[in-house]
């Protein structure tokens, strides 16, 4: 499920969504992994949350720059200590 008016537009707000996404924060269930991805139609980048089968959960629209320089934060994971 894709929502045009949420579009992570920074690298800050990469970071808040998969905490969000890592804590549960979100109320979703079987998450398995998330991956930056494009549309197939418009080669537009959305960052996509999956379930076991691999299936698309939740997605939100990135920006461009986010896709670019936040692969690493999605392949590794958030570091900062709380």
């Amino acid at each position: 499920m894709m929502n045009d008016n949420d579009v992570i537009e920074t690298l800050d707000q990469l970071e808040a969504f998969l905490r969000a996404v890592e804590n549960g924060g979100l109320g979703l269930a079987n998450v398995e992994g998330v991956a930056l991805a494009t549309n197939n139609s418009n080669g537009r980048p959305f960052i996509a949350v999956l379930d076991e089968k691999r299936q698309l959960i939740l997605g939100r629209w990135v920006s461009t720059n986010v896709y670019e320089n936040g692969k690493d934060m999605v392949r590794y994971g958030t570091k900062k200590i709380h």
